[in-house]
């Protein structure tokens, strides 16, 4: 007998093949869906108890889904079927930098370290990339820049700020000049001089001088109306003292690292030249993330006044007073952190700042050949800076705590100064096989403290 001749089988046999049909178009759907769904959910990613929406990016996003291909000649090939989209100019590059454990770090202290790549950044290549853009999207919106009218945009600095604000004067339609200290590394007047920016080098004076390199920007920025025939303006950046400098880390920085880190971190170490990352950081992740255990610790080199601030409340020492040090500035071959000064950018977040550690040039140089043998790190001075102070940190807090610092930038731009003076201390001679002997510090952290 047939299968026509029992309805009722051939009905159930008609709603099976109508479920499984239905399956099929539904999962086909949902498949198509699922996309939208994984980025909506990793948008409400909870973190440290606050709902964070995680930012697309190059480097850390929706997870990739790796699919099978063949090429021409009949290779497999595997390629990303999730990439990033096509980024809108160089601006979309900056930000949501990767954050990366410090393995050979970890392992020594038995903390996790981990380390903001802000290098990566894909400007200037360094954390200022998110405040040159800062302010000079702040200066448009109060109409003091008006981009392809000819408008420069003036800065003094030591270095990478100037970087920034050269490479996105270009992107946005601007002129840049910058002055900087004479003693300065090569590379960075060089790149900035590559870049299509006019430079000034001029020699080492006090804050209070009017031809501190700080100081020269905002005259010339002044005299630009007098010199220019053609209507445009010359604008001040004013970074060590601009709130756009630390708000910029208040609104991207400080949410990325929650984000990262899913709210799991407890101490966050930097230092300080204009204060803006410091401050941002610690008014975000104390303030607005609310971490109340949090600590925030102040990396500051030798010659640096900003350590007493923190520690005592006093800017000097009777070792740090005006002429007493090889430089007006700070007595020290790190470059981009260390001032004698508080600015506002700094005071913007000093009361936040739970304690500071001093590092000397010493400790920052084999710390950066530290890094180079161990890690395949190879970074300029701050970051070595950052790194140690990270180190002594993580010591003072119990066992398996999480301590984040910042990888600032390259240390390509710190050969002919930085990198020498190690070549000279001879230590790419020897690898180094104990950290803490070789920076001069304890092994032993203090266990006990909660």
């Amino acid at each position: 007998m047939s299968l026509t001749q029992h309805p009722k089988a051939y009905a159930s046999a008609a709603l099976v093949a109508a479920a499984f049909a239905a399956g099929v178009l539904a999962t086909l759907g949902f498949k198509d869906l699922y996309p939208d769904l994984e980025r909506r959910y990793q948008r409400k990613t909870s973190a440290g108890g606050r709902s964070v929406r995680r930012q697309s990016s190059f480097f850390w996003g929706s997870p990739l889904t790796l699919e099978d291909h063949e090429s021409d000649d009949g290779e497999p090939l595997t390629v990303a079927a999730a990439a990033p989209p096509v980024a809108d100019g160089i601006e979309a590059c900056i930000g949501n930098t990767p954050l990366v454990e410090i393995r050979s770090l970890s392992e020594v202290t038995g903390r996790t370290i981990l380390a903001k790549a802000e290098f990566l950044n894909g400007a200037g290549n360094s954390p200022k990339d998110r405040v040159a853009l800062g302010i000079i999207r702040q200066a448009e919106a109060d109409g003091l820049l008006t981009p392809h009218r000819g408008d420069t945009i003036y800065e003094g600095t030591v270095g990478s700020t100037g970087i920034s604000l050269a490479t996105l004067a270009r992107a946005r339609g601007y002129r840049a000049h910058i002055c900087m200290p004479d003693d300065q590394s090569l590379e960075k007047s060089d790149l900035l001089l590559h870049l299509g920016a006019a430079v000034e080098r001029v020699p080492v004076a006090p804050i209070t001088s009017p031809d501190h390199f700080v100081n020269l920007a905002r005259r010339r920025a002044a005299q630009h109306a007098q010199s220019a025939a053609d209507g445009s303006r010359g604008f001040f950046a004013n970074q060590f003292e601009s709130p756009a400098n630390w708000r910029a880390h208040l609104h991207t920085t400080g949410p990325e690292i929650l984000s990262q880190t899913d709210g799991a971190l407890d101490a966050f170490v930097a230092g300080a030249g204009t204060g803006g990352t410091i401050s941002g950081l610690a008014r975000y992740l104390k303030l607005e993330a609310k971490l109340a255990r949090i600590r925030v610790v102040l990396a500051d080199p030798q010659g640096s006044g900003l350590y007493n601030k923190v520690k005592h409340g006093v800017m000097y020492s009777s070792t740090e007073r005006e002429g007493t040090r090889r430089r007006q500035q700070v007595d020290s071959i790190v470059e981009g952190v260390g001032i004698n000064r508080v600015t506002n950018n700094f005071e913007a977040g000093r009361d936040l700042i739970d304690d500071a550690v001093k590092v000397s040039d010493d400790q920052a140089c084999r710390m950066a050949r530290w890094l180079v043998e161990r890690d395949g790190i190879f970074v300029g001075s701050s970051s070595s800076v950052n790194c140690v102070a990270a180190v002594v940190t993580a010591m003072s807090l119990p066992a398996g705590s999480r301590v984040v610092t910042v990888l600032c930038d390259s240390g390509t731009r710190h050969l002919s100064k930085f990198w020498k003076r190690i070549k000279e201390l001879g230590l790419e001679d020897d690898e180094t096989t104990d950290l803490f002997l070789e920076l001069g510090i304890p092994k032993a952290g203090d266990e006990s403290r909660k």
